[in-house]
C-alpha cells in the first residue's frame, strides 16, 4: 500500500507543477499555443486555474495520507 502511495505522490506531484505551470504561462501572456482563457478577461475562471487547484487539493491530501501512513 506504501508503494502505491509513493506513486500517487509523485503522479499528483508532476501534475501539480504542470497545471501550475500552465496557469502562470496563461495569466503571463507567453503562451503561444491555444490558450486556456478563450478569450474571457479573467484568468481565475479558466480551465487552466481550476486544474491547478484540483491537482493541489489532491496533493495535499496524498501529503496527509503519506504522514499518518508513516505513524
Amino acid at each position: 500500500m506504501k508503494k502505491l502511495i509513493l506513486m500517487q505522490f509523485y503522479i499528483l506531484l508532476g501534475g501539480t507543477i504542470f497545471a501550475w505551470y500552465n496557469f502562470f504561462k496563461e495569466l503571463t501572456g507567453s503562451s503561444s499555443c491555444v490558450s486556456c482563457s478563450q478569450g474571457s478577461l479573467d484568468k481565475i475562471f479558466t480551465p487552466c486555474f481550476g486544474g491547478a487547484i484540483f491537482f493541489t487539493m489532491a496533493f495535499i491530501l496524498n501529503l496527509i495520507l503519506l504522514k499518518n501512513k508513516n505513524k
